[in-house]
């Protein structure tokens, strides 16, 4: 059973048992699915309700109805299990993509330590010497290759190196 880290509860909603998550996964549809398991501090919940407010993703655990069950879950982290979520066969999440490998026309550009959401997403890449940042949309990555655990880009990435 691989865990995957989902969110951080962050406080309670209202007075019936709703929990307000702070969460940057990209794979949201999956992860909040009704009747998905979740694991917070190493026990098994089950969603009953799943909301998204004020850029808080809003959950409620399946025989929890009342603020003070959940006020001990406040500041957990929320895991997942990977099966859990039903991934296509070459699907990659960005957390397991840390560590993979740079790759143009076959020369080594660095590792990836990192990656940032927001409106123009990014792969944080280094090398021994070198430190930079790759866009993650489609004119700068031709594909990632899960089994070599490598992404191949395209010639335009040297120029982004500084």
């Amino acid at each position: 059973m691989e865990k995957i880290w989902i969110g951080k509860i962050v406080n309670t909603h209202g007075i019936k048992g709703e929990i307000r998550l702070m969460s940057d996964f990209e794979r949201k549809d999956l992860a909040f699915a009704l009747g998905n398991s979740i694991l917070i501090q190493g026990e098994n919940y089950t969603i009953e309700r799943y909301r998204v407010h004020k850029n808080f993703d809003m959950l409620t655990l399946e025989g929890y109805d009342n603020i003070n069950q959940v006020l001990p879950l406040k500041g957990c982290d929320v895991y997942i299990d990977k099966e859990e979520l039903a991934l296509e066969k070459d699907e990659v999440l960005l957390q397991e993509m840390i560590g993979y490998k740079i790759v143009c026309e076959g020369e080594f550009l660095g590792t990836i330590v990192d990656y940032q959401e927001g409106r123009n997403p990014l792969f944080e890449v280094k090398d021994d010497a070198v430190h930079y940042y790759i866009p993650r949309n489609g004119s700068f990555i031709k594909q990632i290759l899960k089994e070599k655990r490598q992404v191949e880009v395209t010639i335009q990435v040297k120029e982004l190196m500084l």
